[in-house]
């Protein structure tokens, strides 16, 4: 189960790396007023509109992914056991024999207390 945690959580931080990439290359709305002044790139590797078009649905495909992998670590985390904490390992006796050990110093510091004159 830990595997599977591990590997949502790589998925999850790819994603959000690649959604952060892929927005940062596209254009703006802006741009299109300048690629009609011939400042655009016709001569790309995906043309004059098509690598608005590929990285539009690969920031989809990214989207999908991040979304799927935050549900599923939703789900995971829902469904584990509460995890023991440091204190859960230490025996109930030392326990015991600390806390009676300190009982009467607290009754004798309290009656010492009462004692001074007003």
């Amino acid at each position: 189960m830990q595997t599977f945690f591990t590997l949502v959580v790589v998925v999850q931080v790819l994603s959000a790396l690649a959604i952060i990439g892929l927005v940062l290359l596209q254009h703006g709305k802006g741009a299109d007023m300048g690629a009609s002044f011939g400042s655009g790139a016709s001569g790309s590797l995906f043309g004059a509109t098509g690598s608005s078009n590929f990285l539009s649905r690969s920031t989809g495909v990214a989207a999908a992914l991040f979304f799927i992998a935050t549900l599923s670590l939703g789900v995971i985390a829902g469904n584990r056991k509460a995890s023991t904490g440091v204190m859960d390992n230490v025996s109930v006796m030392k326990t015991v024999s600390s806390a009676s050990a300190s009982a009467p110093a607290v009754s004798a510091s309290a009656a010492q207390v009462n004692q001074i004159p007003k």
